[in-house]
């Protein structure tokens, strides 16, 4: 990453935002999220235009936050809003209280902030989305590309959850143990998503976000330190995603561009990482539970492990297990891929066949793929209508080299 602010600032943006909005909630309170979401938005807008001119500071997170403090504290003195409406709210002594920006702090503030958006009010769904726009700087386009529906959809759900809260008028607080238990669901899945956009963006043209998945496994390894949300499932989702970011250097190429997993160079595996996946997925079996995360811990601690002749047979058996308990387009798709890989490209056709599923994207990309040796007309055609609703720069220039290698290779 280079120090132009048109490069940092999006980066920072990512990283800092959500800790940013966080702690302000803790001042304002929930009902107003909208302002700490301002103060917080402001600070970059700042940012933006101050570097542009000045160069960036030798520190540009600490810059960052000592212009939010200084906008939080102009806020209090200034605002006519604050007299009206807020001070009211604010439990005793909190307005007369600098705001912290220590790392502690921040830490502590995004996670009482992920359980609060996750509050049982409004659906898991809409808990989630809530979670992901307002925590993980998520895009209405990101949030329907993780969800796998459509944009509008999304709003609507974002706004419904929104005026839910501001309804129920309540501020970031601490829960009760059981609160926090029954809302530990929805906090895995957001740091899941949180994860998989990071780890293959479909609504970016960067198609590996580290960022993302450092923040997401950095946030599900507190919850492992806490005894309240140190669960198997959690344990299982943390050795996820160290199995998946062990792979993160091999993923991609000098120009950005995926690297497919067969092609990957082993020597830039992170075996330490690997490592501590098998510490976690062990520590997450205790043979009364077997959730999706304990099963994708599995077919990714397979996949880091490319010595095993029967690699294949052990990752199809756990995704015949997935779609079962969390059947999903992608999981179906995933599924298909890994019988390719055991019974042949050719049996595995009407497998992908049958799935009928001409809305998703990566279904065409798996039948070219499938086709490509067979009939290698008709995997172009599926690469093409592939193409057509990719969004993705680097995704488009992938598939067109594919296309063009088999009209190369069927020239000859």
């Amino acid at each position: 990453m280079g120090n132009a602010p048109h490069e940092l600032i999006p980066h920072l943006f990512r990283q800092e935002y959500a800790k940013m909005t966080a702690v302000l909630c803790r001042h304002f309170g929930l009902k107003h999220i909208e302002i700490a979401e301002d103060i917080a938005s402001d600070t970059f807008l700042k940012a933006s235009e101050h570097w542009a001119i000045h160069g960036v500071p030798e520190n540009p997170a600490a810059w960052l936050y000592t212009v939010a403090k200084n906008k939080t504290k102009d806020y209090f003195k200034h605002l006519s809003v604050f007299e009206t409406q807020i001070k009211e709210e604010l439990t005793p002594n909190v307005s007369e209280k600098e705001i912290e920006y220590e790392g502690q702090i921040i830490a502590d503030s995004q996670l009482a902030m992920i359980f609060a958006v996750c509050n049982p009010l409004n659906s898991n769904e809409s808990q989630i989305c809530l979670a992901l726009q307002i925590l993980c700087g998520f895009s209405v386009e990101e949030i329907a590309s993780a969800f796998i529906i459509k944009p509008e959809t999304i709003k609507k759900r974002l706004y419904r959850a929104r005026n839910n809260l501001r309804k129920d008028n309540f501020q970031i607080k601490t829960l009760s143990g059981a609160e926090i238990k029954s809302r530990l669901s929805a906090v895995l899945k957001t740091l899941y998503l949180l994860f998989n956009e990071g780890y293959f963006s479909q609504s970016n043209d960067n198609l590996v976000r580290k960022d993302l998945c450092a923040e997401a496994t950095r946030l599900t390894l507190q919850l492992t330190e806490n005894p309240l949300t140190d669960t198997s499932q959690t344990n299982a989702l943390l050795a996820l995603m160290c199995f998946q970011s062990s792979r993160l250097e091999a993923r991609t190429n000098h120009k950005g561009d995926i690297v497919l997993f067969d092609e990957q160079d082993q020597n830039l595996w992170d075996q330490s990482l690997i490592e501590r996946g098998n510490y976690y997925l062990v520590k997450a079996t205790n043979k009364k539970e077997i959730s999706k995360y304990h099963l994708e811990a599995g077919i990714a601690y397979w996949h880091a492990t490319p010595k095993n002749e029967h690699k294949w047979q052990h990752i199809l058996l756990l995704y015949n297990q997935l779609v079962l308990i969390d059947y999903s387009p992608v999981t179906a798709l995933n599924r298909t891929f890994a019988f390719s890989k055991v019974y042949g490209k050719a049996k595995a056709i009407p497998e992908a066949e049958k799935l009928k599923l001409g809305e998703n994207n990566q279904y065409y990309q798996l039948l070219g793929y499938l086709y490509t040796e067979s009939v290698p007309l008709k995997a172009i055609e599926y690469y093409e209508q592939a193409l057509k609703n990719t969004r993705s720069e680097k995704k488009i220039l992938s598939l067109k080299k594919k296309i063009e290698q088999l009209k190369l290779n069927n020239s000859q």
